[in-house]
């Protein structure tokens, strides 16, 4: 498959024709490069704060905007897809889940499937003051394209969700983020390779960028890029393709599956398979004098 992650910046909307057009440019431009999946980044709808008639620096009326508002964003996404034969992650949002604040994503397929995957890992802002809470299940999508899991921002810093999704066959882990320094770009992008280094798959990051005047995401620093284990056949350097820090567009790479088989059963090193030897280790301590 060919996959476009994206550096993403937040616009401020005057209308629901200025979103649309957004969206429906950004679509158009990967799905013409040949992209076969498009990665939106984490709380990429926070830009649709600016369509609930709110004033900017009001987070309390900012989530609840998009929380009104993001399934009918969803619907336009979904729409693209299915107009330019794509399978779509759109940018992930509050969302209510009964009375939990939940971040979600929407994965759309070509063909008019739709399903959700909430964040299980909150960072301590979400946490307070944003009071958003993780919420389960990690799901495996089972699409025309393979096998696909998706770990949003700081969930990709916890090996043993990406090894639940590794376990049930996925070869591919989505990784949308929203970061507000340089260092939590690192940190995810760093997540996101050791991911792929230890279940021997590949992953994909997409970022927002830019400022905005909405709290959660005032200060954003990012890039798009795939990642993989480096062995046989594959990049050395574990990259696949990085975009440049901070520059708006979509990053590109072209995923062979057969290489993953390759290096999964005839690389130089089998993490994926070796995971479990890890149980029978024992720690000791020892007193130097």
């Amino acid at each position: 498959m060919k996959i476009a992650a994206a550096t993403y910046p937040l616009d401020w909307f005057a209308n629901w024709e200025g979103y649309e057009a957004k969206m429906t440019e950004w679509v158009a431009e990967a799905a013409g490069a040949g992209a076969d999946l498009l990665l939106f980044p984490e709380y990429g709808a926070m830009e649709l704060a600016s369509l609930g008639g709110i004033a900017p620096d009001d987070l309390g009326a900012a989530t609840g905007a998009v929380v009104e508002l993001l399934p009918r964003a969803n619907d336009i996404l979904s729409g693209l897809a299915q107009a330019h034969g794509v399978h779509i992650l759109a940018p992930s949002g509050p969302a209510m889940d009964g009375d939990r604040l939940v971040n979600r994503a929407a994965f759309l397929s070509p063909t008019g499937g739709r399903a959700l995957q909430d964040k299980q890992m909150m960072t301590p802002w979400e946490v307070t003051p944003w009071q958003v809470q993780g919420n389960g299940p990690v799901h495996v999508f089972d699409t025309a394209l393979g096998k696909i899991g998706v770990l949003i921002c700081y969930d990709s810093e916890f090996p043993l969700l990406g090894r639940m999704l590794v376990e049930q066959d996925v070869r591919l882990i989505l990784v949308p983020s929203c970061t507000e320094t340089v260092a939590g770009y690192h940190r995810v992008r760093i997540g996101s390779m050791a991911r792929a280094l230890e279940g021997q798959c590949f992953t994909a990051m997409s970022s927002t960028t830019g400022a905005y005047p909405i709290e959660a995401v005032e200060q954003n620093h990012g890039a798009g890029g795939i990642f993989c284990p480096p062995d046989k056949g594959l990049p050395e350097t574990g990259i696949v393709a990085v975009g440049a820090l901070d520059r708006p567009g979509w990053t590109y790479a072209d995923l062979d599956m057969t290489l993953l088989d390759n290096v999964r059963h005839a690389g130089g090193v089998r993490t994926l398979a070796d995971w479990p030897a890890q149980t029978a280790a024992r720690i000791e301590t020892v007193t130097l004098a």
